[in-house]
């Protein structure tokens, strides 16, 4: 197991590590009581409504693409850090703070849903970019992995205790809670010490070059497949949120405790994929492909499941798939990209990977509302299965791949002449 947390040596990552893991475990949390209150306490079962609060939280990751790649390639990223954390922070007390007193309403959840998704558009980037800082290049997609690993077990625990919470005091004291989580982050940036943080190489100040990072994405085969795989998963697959919640209320009717649980559920499968991807020395497109071929069959197989035992089962399988997918993209994003560009591809792919909720979101709650819930999760099945077309294309295309049927069994096999990459090109 030492080389599955081999980053945690590093002073700096293991307190970074730390602080960040509460702070997820009060994210989730909120991300759970905010649902619920969407859907059972400011609607009647609007899956649609959820969506549009999942579409308003997420879409500035694409919208201010050209500010927030910049500010994470050329501002001291620690310092932006800072600032989010805090701006997080705050927005979560001022929801608790509505919720508790009985004055909050659907437009104050989109308002302070927009707010949050304008801060973590800036925060994302560069807290994915500060990560090559805090372990080094060396051990940058164990340390990626390990905090997908520490996101998904917060996951794990926030999703049962908000659930919990929610019955005994009410969805309002959760956002409170989540608020002073980030406490633990901020205090955790402020013990980081500059002297061992890994230098980076400076990017050059020319305004807001979005375009820079767009063409050297645009010139390089592979990083253009991972991102349209990681968009159209990210699209119509990763919108659990709808998902459970619709499943849990619509098919299953069961309580806020046991929503809480299927999604603790699906975290289980998360941390394992976190884990197992932390265990890997590098990520491969071969192993993308295979993620989301299993994501595709993994919802399928959920969308069927005829109680909610069975379908938290299913879940745990999803969670695999879904967080290998996602942690090795991320991996072998940054270590395809040369560092002075990390910032801008970074901030590409999380608009690949978030931006797209403003339109899959409300197309799967629109579905969920108006064919059920099990057609939505077969959206989640398609976008899987597609995800894995598009990563099969580029290996056969740039990677040598060569697929044909023989004695009745599909078999491949790789054209080593197709395996030197090109300029632009990268394994």
């Amino acid at each position: 197991m030492g080389g599955t947390f081999r980053s945690l040596a590093a002073r700096n990552y293991r307190i970074w590590a730390a602080g960040a893991v509460v702070s997820n475990v009060g994210t989730w949390m909120q991300r759970t009581a905010q649902d619920w209150l969407v859907l059972t306490e400011l609607t009647r079962h609007n899956a649609t409504a959820v969506g549009i609060v999942m579409s308003l939280q997420f879409g500035p990751q694409l919208l201010l693409l050209p500010l927030t790649g910049f500010a994470a390639d050329h501002l001291d990223r620690r310092r932006l850090l800072f600032a989010t954390q805090a701006a997080m922070g705050l927005l979560a007390l001022g929801l608790g703070l509505l919720t508790v007193t009985g004055a909050v309403r659907l437009w104050q959840v989109y308002l302070f849903a927009l707010l949050l998704g304008i801060v973590a558009a800036f925060d994302a980037p560069a807290r994915q970019a500060f990560v090559s800082e805090l372990a080094g290049e060396g051990d940058l997609p164990n340390a990626v992995a390990l905090n997908s690993a520490s996101f998904n077990a917060a996951r794990l625990v926030g999703p049962a205790v908000a659930g919990l919470l929610i019955g005994a005091v009410g969805t309002g004291w959760v956002f409170l809670i989540n608020a002073v989580s980030y406490l633990a982050v901020l205090y955790s940036l402020a013990r980081l010490r500059a002297a061992e943080l890994h230098p980076r190489h400076a990017a050059t100040s020319r305004g807001f070059r979005v375009a820079d990072g767009i063409l050297y994405v645009w010139r390089r085969a592979d990083l253009k497949a991972l991102l349209l795989m990681l968009f159209l998963l990210g699209t119509f697959g990763l919108n659990f949120p709808i998902f459970i919640s619709t499943m849990s209320v619509s098919t299953f009717h069961i309580d806020a405790r046991h929503y809480g649980v299927l999604t603790s559920m699906m975290a289980i499968g998360s941390v394992t994929g976190a884990l197992l991807a932390a265990r890997r020395p590098r990520p491969t497109m071969t192993l993308l492909v295979g993620a989301a071929a299993a994501f595709g069959v993994g919802c399928g197989l959920a969308a069927v499941m005829p109680d909610y035992r069975l379908f938290g089962v299913a879940l745990v399988a999803v969670g695999i798939a879904a967080q290998t997918f996602t942690a090795s993209t991320n991996g072998l994003v940054q270590l395809s990209t040369e560092p002075a560009m990390r910032g801008r591809v970074m901030a590409i792919h999380l608009a690949m990977l978030l931006g797209g909720t403003p339109v899959g979101a409300p197309i799967v709650g629109w579905i969920a509302d108006t064919l059920g819930p099990r057609w939505a999760l077969g959206v989640g099945a398609l976008a899987g299965l597609a995800t894995a077309w598009v990563g099969l294309r580029y290996l056969v295309a740039y990677r040598g791949l060569r697929v044909r049927i023989e004695a009745g069994r599909l078999r491949w096999r790789r054209d080593r002449s197709g395996d030197a990459p090109s300029d632009h090109q990268q394994p």
